[in-house]
């Protein structure tokens, strides 16, 4: 299955791939960091930074960043998204077959475990797509006594005290469930909620070529970080319009 080819912009340097990308990061074999996994965050932004165009992410994609965002997954042993972004884009068949059996050939699962935080357990959580797919491991973090059901996926419900379950707490239950390296996929307010607990180490943000406006919300949502967290920029990656850039929270 061809990929489609993503340019460097130094000077000389050759075209490559979304999956060589993320094996560059070394996201197949890092260790976990201070005793918690590797936590990547992958975001689409249009060039004035809003995260949806008419409620979706999906109008601001293209190709390359659909096989960046997979290329991610793969890698990934666990996926953490929040609950209205699961229901918003309708999340199915997180994997492409030919990327379920590269992992399969590394020793993992086929499919990374998908987490989600929701501290009032959503109901709506019950007609997102991937409940009803056999071979999804789904768990969903909540600090509910409500009841959830699988339609087909292998569902766990861990129960947390209320006030407990933070964006630290979740991913020390992913370390528990073997998770080395976790890709969150926001949306905007647990993006927010895990860069203000100082848990991101890498962001993935691809801005797409496009002018959203109007009073939707941003790749990042929530109070206003005084001061700013500052970044350090490690890779740009282009794809026809689509910039690619990586990087890294500056402490």
């Amino acid at each position: 299955m061809d990929e489609p080819a993503l340019q460097t912009l130094e000077p000389g340097a050759a075209d490559t791939t979304a999956a060589a990308f993320c094996e560059r990061l070394g996201l197949w074999d890092e260790p976990a960091r201070s005793g918690r996994p590797r936590l990547v965050a992958a975001m689409v932004g249009s060039a004035d930074g809003r995260a949806t165009v008419q409620g979706s992410a999906s109008g601001l994609g293209s190709p390359a960043d659909r096989s960046v965002l997979r290329e991610l997954r793969t890698a990934a042993d666990a996926l953490l998204v929040g609950p209205s972004t699961l229901i918003a884009e309708g999340y199915a068949t997180v994997l492409d077959a030919h990327q379920r059996e590269r992992r399969t050939a590394r020793g993992r699962a086929p499919e990374p475990l998908v987490a989600t935080i929701s501290r009032r357990l959503d109901p709506r959580l019950a007609d997102v797509p991937l409940l009803a797919e056999p071979q999804t491991r789904m768990l969903v973090l909540t600090e509910s006594e409500a009841p959830l059901a699988s339609a087909g996926a292998d569902l766990e419900v861990a129960r947390f005290a209320p006030g407990a379950l933070t964006g630290r707490a979740a991913l020390e239950h992913l370390a528990g469930a073997g998770a080395r390296v976790v890709l969150t996929e926001g949306g905007p307010s647990l993006l927010h909620a895990l860069i203000a607990e100082g848990l991101v180490d890498d962001l993935v943000l691809t801005l797409a070529p496009a002018l959203v406006a109007g009073e939707g919300r941003s790749v990042l949502h929530g109070p206003v970080f005084d001061p700013p967290v500052a970044l350090r920029l490690e890779d740009v990656l282009r794809a026809e319009h689509h910039l690619f850039l990586r990087y890294v929270p500056v402490s």
